[in-house]
């Protein structure tokens, strides 16, 4: 069964990207161009939810729940 997750994803200072995934603590992975990016984020998904499962410590729906982003100005 196939779990939807956000990433949030930020570009560093050489141009490369940095997806962070909002559901799963530490889980976090870069990429050159976004596609790279989103490659490398799907395996970190795969790979975390793996240790996690092996740890019998699975991330439930009700745990964490992704609300949005809002911008602030200050």
């Amino acid at each position: 069964m196939a779990r939807t997750f956000h990433v949030l994803i930020e570009q560093d200072d050489d141009g490369g990207f940095v997806g962070k995934v909002a559901e799963l603590p530490g889980c976090l992975t870069q990429g050159d161009t976004l596609n790279e990016l989103m490659d490398n984020i799907k395996e970190a998904i795969e790979l975390y939810l793996e240790v996690q499962a092996e740890e019998k410590a699975g991330i439930s729906k009700e745990q964490i729940k992704f609300v949005g982003v809002q911008e602030v100005q200050v």
